[in-house]
């Protein structure tokens, strides 16, 4: 069992930065693929990022590709999402996700449906 914890969303002006965190519990977080994913109002959920268990690859969304960074520390159970150059197109409520490392968040990772376990979201809008 993961349980996900998100933070550092908040209101930032056009151009500004923030970096979310997603603090998991449970020893076996380094087992875990994590993403990031994005929802705004009357869309649907979207990808964002996705990293594997050891940290090693990552992909990402060509809307957020060369601004947004994505990186784990598993010694302290912590996916970082740092977003640089926030447009008012970033607003969403994000969430991060876990799916095992051998399942199908590995090679299927756009796709919401593929994850255990889910974060309760951290809303995020952007000014222009």
């Amino acid at each position: 069992q993961v349980q996900l914890v998100e933070s550092g969303g908040g209101l930032v002006q056009a151009g500004g930065s923030l970096r979310l965190s997603c603090a998991a519990s449970g020893p076996t977080f380094s087992n875990y693929n994590v993403g990031w994913f994005r929802q705004a109002p009357g869309k649907e959920r979207e990808f964002v990022v996705r990293i594997t268990w050891s940290g090693g690859t990552s992909y990402y969304a060509d809307s957020v590709k060369g601004r947004f960074t994505i990186s784990r520390d598993n010694a302290k159970n912590v996916v970082y999402l740092q977003m640089n150059s926030l447009k008012p197109d970033d607003t969403a409520v994000y969430y991060c996700a876990a799916g095992f490392r051998s399942g199908s968040s590995l090679w299927n990772y756009r796709s919401p449906g593929v994850y255990d376990y889910w974060g309760q979201g951290t809303q995020v809008s952007v000014s222009s």
